[in-house]
């Protein structure tokens, strides 16, 4: 099987996501902002976010064992497709965090060599190589 790289934990770019509050909660938020507990709402959500995920931090590494995820930032280069695709084998991707199929990647060899690919978070990819998973994609 090919090398697949992995890089190492890190911030990528974020991600941009809407949610909807009440106007209670939404007032309250901004009474913490302006006392200066916290810097924005953006600050106060992240924060919040970011505690509730270390409260289920145990229940997450289960789960990621369990399902045999990637975790993380993983990139998936040309070089290393085209090994897995010349051995006539295909991968059956599992991520969580962010997924990125390099630029150079045509849909044939993507299609070639990705047989499945489930993300949990983020998958960067051109857009016809993207257009051509679309039925592997989960």
């Amino acid at each position: 099987m090919a090398d697949i790289h992995r890089l190492p934990d890190r911030q990528a770019d974020p991600e941009k996501i809407t949610i909807n509050l009440g106007h209670v909660d939404l007032g309250r938020i901004d009474l913490l902002v302006r006392e200066g507990v916290y810097a924005n709402r953006t600050d106060f959500i992240r924060t919040a976010i970011r505690a509730q995920l270390r409260e289920e931090t145990e229940t997450v590494e289960r789960s990621v064992a369990r399902h045999q995820l990637e975790l993380g930032l993983f990139d998936l280069t040309r070089e290393a497709l085209e090994a897995v695709a010349a051995q006539g084998e295909a991968l059956h991707l599992k991520v969580l965090g962010l997924a990125r199929i390099s630029s150079d990647v045509s849909p044939e060899l993507a299609v070639r060599a990705i047989g499945s690919i489930q993300v949990l978070g983020a998958l960067q990819a051109p857009k016809d190589v993207k257009a051509a998973l679309k039925d592997r994609i989960t």
